[in-house]
């Protein structure tokens, strides 16, 4: 069973903030948003817009009048600030929050405090850690939805989320497509001189075959280097006329 933190937003500000909180949650799997006393009430009609699709997160919020009451279920709870809140507690990061949530028994729940002032120190006495990045000390302000982000996403890197972006890679080409290439390119460049002068003309073949199997082209990319050599080896007056 996948073990996902709750998060749970302590007297939010701005719908727009819910919402794009919701967005970066969903993008890294986590659907459970837990909101504490929102300035505006709820549910709020800007956080929909703002979320861009993600609707199930903000559908399944709940409310609570008080932090206590939100995270009593959990037995591990986070707060999340990068300022001294006269409390002593155990710092860790958002890395090391997630390696610990995946490893401990019982639900967990990482605090994130309104937009303008962040965590009060009531609120970081409920936690059991803190949780905090490192930051430039002169200008340590994130945003409600930046703050989200980080955590979710250091938490998606111990699951198996499919990377969007990534494409299927095909095997290189065989040794004798690879010849066949090499072989193309000193047809073409013998009669040009490249391999002068002639007590070069081993090391000039070895540099070249070098740099012609490094990459590992795969069937495809060698077939299309062969295409251009072939269009590059005819003559001008062969081509067709407009």
């Amino acid at each position: 069973m996948i073990k996902k933190p709750v998060f749970v937003l302590v007297r939010p500000q701005l719908g727009e903030n819910i919402g794009k909180a919701a967005r970066a949650m969903l993008n890294f799997g986590l659907s459970e948003m837990r909101l504490v006393s929102p300035r505006d009430g709820w549910p709020n009609p800007s956080a929909g817009p703002a979320a861009a699709g993600a609707d199930e997160v903000l559908a399944k919020a709940q409310v609570y009048e008080t932090v206590a009451e939100a995270v009593a279920d959990c037995a591990h709870v986070y707060a999340t600030t990068v300022r001294k809140r006269g409390v002593t507690k155990p710092v860790v990061t958002p890395e090391e929050a997630s390696r610990e949530i995946m490893a401990q028994e019982g639900g967990s729940a990482i605090l994130f405090g309104p937009e303008r002032s962040g965590l009060e120190t009531d609120d970081v006495a409920l936690a059991r850690k803190i949780l905090t990045v490192p930051i430039n000390p002169e200008f340590s302000s994130l945003n409600l939805a930046q703050a989200v982000i980080l955590c979710a996403y250091e938490w998606s890197k111990h699951q198996h989320l499919v990377q969007p972006t990534q494409e299927d890679t095909l095997p290189p080409a065989p040794q004798d497509e690879l010849e066949g290439l090499v072989n193309h390119f000193e047809t073409l460049l013998e009669p040009k001189g490249y391999f002068l002068p002639e007590g070069r003309r081993d090391a000039t073949t070895r540099n070249l075959r070098g740099i012609l199997t490094k990459p590992g082209w795969n069937h495809f990319e060698v077939r299309t280097l062969r295409g251009v050599l072939t269009t590059l080896s005819r003559n001008r007056g062969s081509q067709p006329k407009e």
